[in-house]
């Protein structure tokens, strides 16, 4: 896992730009809503679950008479060779936009603009996509295609959806398991945990030991703060204050000045 890196002074009105990664059901919706509280000058943006709970045609008149053309998660969900394909597309997508939405509001002087995005468009790629691929859900024409168009859109984009860092929120499958069923979202009532083992490999394979194959070195070595949140942190202050310390400390050491997640393809 690379390290953080040595304590830097902030630079005045300049940017970071960060991204809550983790397997499902870990506290990614906990966690950013506790980061909201703490720190109430960042940008925040959730993940966008509604959209693929009630895909939209586009345009806002069409968009408010209709009823929605689908559940997509869910039926990526029922049938995942069906719809893996579609699905992450339109995941990817939605992360796209999130990631390239210009920065809402200017920072008062003397802070930094830190935004924080749930997942990104690397996740997508690095655990979901690779891991709907290795497990036979995208068919091999499909996961070229994927990656051909992925690294297009990050290279288009450059600079504009590199990140500075990644906030990895790490717990055991099991734990994951519990808090999937606990919130009991339909979507995933048949979600199995060998599916959460095979996106928490996914996960470590990428932010921790660096095993998997990126598009960039830069991606390879852009910062990751591991946070273990395996003890149930949503009601417990102290450790609320321990995850949000060690968030902090990170955020100050991050130089706002270059993004080591440059989207130039590697050689």
């Amino acid at each position: 896992m690379a390290s953080v890196a040595a304590s830097r002074s902030l630079c005045s009105g300049a940017g970071k730009r960060l991204s809550v990664e983790g397997n499902i059901a870990v506290g990614k919706s906990t966690f950013v809503t506790l980061l909201r509280r703490a720190f109430p000058e960042w940008q925040v943006a959730p993940e966008p679950v509604s959209r693929w709970q009630k895909v939209q045609p586009e345009g806002p008149r069409q968009a408010s008479r209709s009823p929605g053309v689908g559940n997509l998660l869910q039926m990526m969900y029922q049938e995942p060779s069906r719809w893996s394909y579609t699905f992450q597309t339109y995941s990817c997508l939605s992360r796209l936009k999130a990631q390239l939405e210009p920065d809402p509001v200017k920072p008062s002087k003397g802070q930094d603009l830190v935004r924080v995005f749930e997942r990104s468009v690397y996740s997508d790629r690095y655990v979901f996509a690779k891991n709907l691929f290795e497990g036979g859900h995208l068919a091999k024409m499909e996961w070229v295609i994927y990656q051909d168009w992925h690294t297009f859109l990050l290279q288009a984009f450059e600079g504009q959806l590199d990140l500075h860092g990644f906030l990895y929120l790490r717990a055991p499958p099991e734990v994951c398991m519990e808090r999937l069923r606990h919130r009991g979202r339909p979507e995933e009532r048949e979600v199995q945990l060998r599916y959460l083992q095979q996106l928490h490999a996914q996960h470590e394979d990428w932010l921790v030991t660096k095993k998997t194959e990126t598009h960039s070195e830069g991606l390879r070595d852009t910062p990751v703060l591991l946070l273990d949140v395996a003890k149930d942190f949503e009601s417990d202050p102290s450790e609320q204050g321990k995850l949000l310390r060690q968030v902090k400390t990170f955020v100050e050491s991050l130089s706002p000045e270059a993004f080591p997640s440059a989207s130039a393809a590697a050689s």
